[in-house]
């Protein structure tokens, strides 16, 4: 498929270090490894999905100012709403969420961390020069595979670390890239 290869190859590379690898990692250390992963795909799917067949048209109706604003203050609630998770009870183990809820939480974060994004900007360029089923592929699967180490690394802290710990390191990184996507958005 024309534009798989590199698609693949050019959205891995940006998602190393990216948002949605912190946001993967978070969301690994309170849950379902799968399920995350799953959100993850999800996600990425539909935001690749919509960078290939409209995203043209999306960057020229929507300033990315506008897109980004939303998404730094859907980080900012996602720090918030982590803060207020309760702690579970000390002698009980932990419960963690189901997945359905999980998978919806971290495809929802997904898209608050990719639309816009360099990453969704990257696919809209390579579909303009291939085909575009090969470059959704590729994109999607750079994403996943970049993600899964982060869901790896996420899963493997949230249980060696106390609940309290995982909850606040994992709100202070949602208000950190929240932080800085508005702060992006007021510098463009």
């Amino acid at each position: 498929m024309d534009g798989l290869g590199s698609a693949f190859a050019v959205v891995l590379i940006a998602e190393l270090g990216d948002k949605s690898q912190l946001v993967a990692m978070s969301l690994a250390t309170r849950g379902r490894p799968v399920a995350v992963l799953a959100g993850i795909a999800a996600g990425a799917a539909l935001v690749h999905g919509v960078a290939v067949t409209v995203g043209a048209a999306l960057r020229a109706a929507l300033p990315r100012e506008g897109l980004a604003t939303v998404a730094g203050l859907v980080f900012l609630a996602f720090a918030v709403a982590t803060l207020l998770w309760s702690d579970p009870e000390p002698d009980a183990p932990p419960r963690p969420p189901r997945a359905r809820s999980l998978v919806v939480a971290a495809a929802v974060a997904f898209l608050a961390a990719e639309i816009g994004d360099k990453t969704m900007l990257a696919t809209v360029a390579l579909a303009s020069t291939s085909l575009p089923l090969g470059t959704w592929v590729g994109a999607t699967l750079g994403t996943v595979v970049a993600d899964a180490v982060a869901v790896v690394v996420g899963h493997r802290l949230g249980r060696r670390l106390p609940f309290r710990v995982v909850r606040i390191l994992a709100a202070a990184g949602f208000a950190v890239v929240g932080v800085a996507v508005l702060a992006g958005a007021a510098t463009s």
